[in-house]
């Protein structure tokens, strides 16, 4: 099936938090045969994933606002504005949000599919702005590991030690 090519403006998009973030999903598989999905995403200064692997899609982020580090492999990346990150699936992988101030990026995922996980364990919104920081309970782990494993995410951890005691340029 063919699908129509589409725009979304600025702040347009079908938005939603996740984790204390705010994801606005630009492009799904729906739209796009299941080649890819396309997400912006708000994070707030220093959020951190935990440390996982994706069994069925690469990632791709393009820092749009702030720096991070990225911790790939058993590699550390600090990325600024600008910076391009490919991530191939089965490598283990986190990332976190370095300074004092909120950060963007566009995360490519392909094929599409992990963005329905992201809304599944998410929370529809208007607002364009950072959610209230957010500590998943016991139980909320639970439930986003099984959401996790059913997109073929693998959770290996918490955010890797390496992301803290690398000192920031």
């Amino acid at each position: 099936m063919h699908h129509p090519p589409f725009t979304y403006a600025r702040e347009k998009g079908r938005s939603f938090s996740f984790l204390g973030t705010l994801m606005t999903l630009k492009a799904g598989g729906s739209q796009t045969n299941g080649q890819f999905s396309l997400i912006e995403q708000l994070l707030p200064p220093g959020f951190a994933t935990p440390l996982h692997m994706h069994h069925s899609e690469d990632e791709a982020f393009y820092i749009l606002e702030g720096a991070f580090l990225f911790f790939v492999g058993n590699e550390v990346l600090h990325v600024e504005p600008g910076a391009f990150v490919f991530l191939p699936r089965d490598v283990p992988h986190a990332f976190r949000v370095e300074g004092d101030a909120p950060a963007r990026l566009l995360q490519l995922t392909a094929p599409a599919g992990l963005e329905q996980g992201f809304i599944e364990m998410g929370e529809p919104t208007t607002q364009l702005n950072l959610p209230p920081p957010y500590t998943p309970t016991p139980d909320e782990v639970g439930q986003m590991a099984a959401v996790s494993a059913k997109y073929h995410v693998e959770q290996l951890g918490p955010p890797p030690e390496q992301l803290w005691s690398v000192n920031s340029r």
